[in-house]
């Protein structure tokens, strides 16, 4: 694998807003449980037993580990450290052994010499400080044809007070980390200008969080 040769941009918060978190967002259940499911069955619909994928952004490893049955293997990464700890945890009690969960960020996560078959970015995308270039990052692991899952806030679709004048807010309160303005439709014209091609989009309602499918071109 080679290092990169930029020094990545600093992460959304700090390691020490993470791990404060971390314990709480475990115990914490899913938001809505029947939208998670279903982005679980679209994903598990294109994964083979034969793909390597990289999770960033992977938390308490979750989503990774229910996956972990559908392919080779998997490399969750996070910036908490204490979300990986949990998320090690987690495997070891499940017995997973082809999901190994990593302290880093998509930025400073060395490009494989074989690249991934498909990445994961579940909740993280409307949380970085440089979506262009983590973006660009993304595309760097995958192959030509491989596939790019993203579950992603859109803020800019949102109605009402929340999105313009709560959320801000409440990320200067540090009650919750600086959500990322934009919408479905700028989001997918970033991930397209980066190397990809939209595969398939999903989302629940208009103020949900969307679901895009897309493939390295």
């Amino acid at each position: 694998m080679t290092r990169p040769t930029v020094p990545p941009p600093k992460p959304a918060r700090s390691r020490a807003f993470w791990n404060f978190m971390a314990p709480r967002y475990a115990r914490q259940p899913v938001a809505d449980e029947a939208a998670y499911q279903h982005k679980l069955a679209l994903t598990q619909a294109l994964l083979t037993k034969e793909m390597r994928v990289l999770e960033f952004g992977c938390g308490t490893g979750t989503t990774a580990l229910i996956h972990a049955p559908h392919v080779a293997e998997i490399d969750g990464i996070d910036y908490s450290s204490k979300m990986v700890e949990i998320a090690s945890g987690k495997a070891a009690e499940a017995k997973v052994e082809n999901v190994r969960f990593h302290q880093a960020s998509i930025e400073d996560w060395p490009i494989p010499d074989r690249p991934y078959d498909a990445v994961m970015g579940m909740s993280i995308l409307h949380l970085v400080l440089d979506r262009h270039a983590v973006l660009g990052r993304v595309r760097q692991m995958l192959a030509p044809g491989g596939l790019f899952f993203s579950s992603t806030v859109c803020v800019g679709d949102m109605p009402g007070v929340l999105p313009r004048v709560l959320l801000p807010i409440a990320s200067a309160l540090r009650i919750i980390p600086k959500i990322g303005r934009l919408s479905a439709t700028s989001l997918e014209t970033e991930i397209t200008q980066a190397g990809f091609e939209i595969v398939q989009t999903w989302r629940p309602g208009p103020d949900k969080s969307v679901f895009i499918v897309t493939r390295a071109v």
